[in-house]
Formats: C-alpha cells, sequence, structure tokens
C-alpha cells in the first residue's frame, strides 16, 4: 500500500474517502482491493481497513460529516453498559447542519435539546436522558429491565431519570416509564430477572427483597435472586445452562437440599414461566408464601 495512504488511514483512524484513496492508487487497484476484502465499504464513499467494529464505523461517519456525530438511544446505552436490547444499528443524532440519512445499519435521529455527555470516548446523549428514551420504546417489562439496568451500570440515578421523564413528557410511552421508574432496582442482575420482578409485583405478591443472602446447611454462603425471609421463600430465574448435564444436575440438587435443611423453599423461574405464564408462576410463589404463613 502506497505509504502516503497508509499516513493518511493512520491519522484518520483507519478510514478515507474513495476520492481520497484514489488519489494514491490507481482505481483498477482500489477495486480490486475491496473486492478483496482489504477495504470494507462502511458507508457511501467512505472505506476502512482492518475490521468494521463500531468505533471505525463512527469515525467514518465523523469523517462524511466533517463533524463528530453524536450516538443515542441502543447505542449510547450500549456505550455507558445498560442496553438490553442487544443494539445492532447504530443510532445518532445528525449534527448541525449534517446531512446523514437512515440507511442500512444506520438510523439518523434529531434530539434538539437533549443533554449530551462523553460516554466511551464519544459524544452521546446524556445516560439518565439514554435511559428513559429507550424504556420510552419498549413493553413494560423490558422497560423495566432498561431502567434497572441504567441503575446498576452506575452511569445515573434515579432523581435525574425522573428529570428526563418529566422533560420527555407528552412523548409515546413516557407515562409508563414514570409509572416504573419507582420500581427500578440496580440489584437486579439480569433483563429476565427484572421481568419476572414485574410479573410479581403486577400480580400482587409482597415485593421481594433482592439478591437476598442466606447460610446454608452445608454452611455456605447462598444468593437468591428474590427472597420473602419472613416467610423462609426464595425464588430463583433458571437461565438455559440450569440442568445442562448429569454433574449440574447433582450439584443443584446438593444444593437444594442445604437450603432445605435451613428450612427454606425454593421456587424456580424458567423464561417461559416470566414471559408466557405469568399467573401460573404467581400463583405457584403465592402458594408457597402462603403454607408458609400458615405454618
Amino acid at each position: 500500500m502506497n505509504p502516503e495512504l497508509i499516513s493518511l488511514l493512520e491519522r484518520q483512524g483507519g478510514v478515507a474517502t474513495s476520492a481520497q484513496m484514489l488519489a494514491h492508487m490507481p482505481r483498477r487497484a482500489f477495486e480490486a482491493a475491496v473486492r478483496n476484502g482489504e477495504f470494507d465499504r462502511l458507508w457511501q464513499g467512505i472505506y476502512g481497513t482492518g475490521q468494521a467494529t463500531e468505533d471505525v464505523r463512527l469515525r467514518g461517519l465523523d469523517l462524511a460529516t466533517g463533524a463528530s456525530v453524536p450516538v443515542c438511544l441502543g447505542t449510547a446505552a450500549a456505550r455507558y453498559g445498560f442496553d438490553t436490547e442487544n443494539t445492532a444499528d447504530l443510532h445518532v443524532l445528525n449534527p448541525p447542519r449534517g446531512q446523514l440519512r437512515s440507511t442500512d445499519g444506520l438510523v439518523v435521529h434529531r434530539r434538539d435539546g437533549a443533554p449530551l455527555a462523553y460516554a466511551a470516548g464519544r459524544l452521546a446523549t446524556a445516560a439518565h436522558w439514554t435511559a428513559v428514551e429507550v424504556a420510552r420504546a419498549l413493553r413494560r417489562p423490558r422497560a423495566l429491565a432498561t431502567l434497572d439496568a441504567a441503575l446498576r451500570s452506575g452511569a445515573c440515578n434515579r432523581t435525574d431519570m425522573w428529570r428526563s421523564a418529566q422533560a420527555q413528557a407528552g412523548r409515546r410511552g413516557i407515562v409508563a416509564v414514570r409509572d416504573l421508574l419507582p420500581l427500578a432496582d440496580g440489584r437486579a442482575e439480569s433483563p429476565m430477572e427484572s421481568e419476572a420482578r414485574l410479573v410479581m409485583i403486577d400480580g400482587g405478591l409482597p415485593v421481594p427483597q433482592l439478591q437476598y443472602e442466606i447460610i446454608d446447611g452445608n454452611g455456605e454462603l447462598r444468593r437468591f435472586d428474590f427472597g420473602w425471609p419472613q416467610m423462609r421463600v426464595a425464588a430463583e430465574y433458571e437461565g438455559v445452562d440450569w440442568h445442562s448435564g448429569p454433574e449440574e444436575m447433582r450439584r443443584d440438587r446438593r444444593r437444594l437440599a442445604a437450603v432445605q435443611d435451613v428450612g427454606w423453599t425454593v421456587v424456580p423461574i424458567l423464561f417461559a414461566d416470566a414471559r408466557y405464564r405469568q399467573v401460573e408462576l404467581v400463583g405457584r410463589i403465592d402458594r408457597q408464601l402462603r403454607r408458609a404463613q400458615a405454618a
């Protein structure tokens, strides 16, 4: 590769316009390099070298617009550490006088007046604003998961999120977010734990304590996703690896026996329980709580 082109790419963070590249190499060589994967087309007229990571794609947008392009919504949430939806598309704000347009893999927004802050080295809508804006577009269980994750990340607090909810008054989904904010809890360790907790609350169960710890019959520290200590009842969300093999099954049975030895009952929760069998899940927990209360 032409030394001057190498120097240019280094200065520009691994991205260049097609015009810049063609100034240093014949068109036929450039087209061959694109076909061979030496250069990746990031956006119209913008190419990069190496892996097209999110940061490289963003630098390509910076080059295309002549300005640093801020990120928002799920892209910003991921940079703050609380994206629960595995956002694939880039969500960005059109910079002042920018001419960006949405295309495959890119969604361009306007958010006049949205507060900005730096997240992982790039301007983004502020964490508290981002959390509320993402939650507004989601179903209630996933919205609570986002609010929980935002608190858990440490990037924002409930007061700031409430202020952002007030600032976004009148926008679609904001009433549901305001109703969920008092329930948000940074101790939730996964989105499905958040979903399961909302099922319990909506079902009228007593609000559980999260990440409740006990010493089991083996003298080992155990931590439950949900606990009702007065009734010695707990519930655990079981992920896809639950009982994934004979040894894991034996281990789980030993752990269950050790919990039962100190008088605790554990209700397992599966994905389908939280997502599709909410009534049955609430009933199962409620029966255990009533039985413990009557004992």
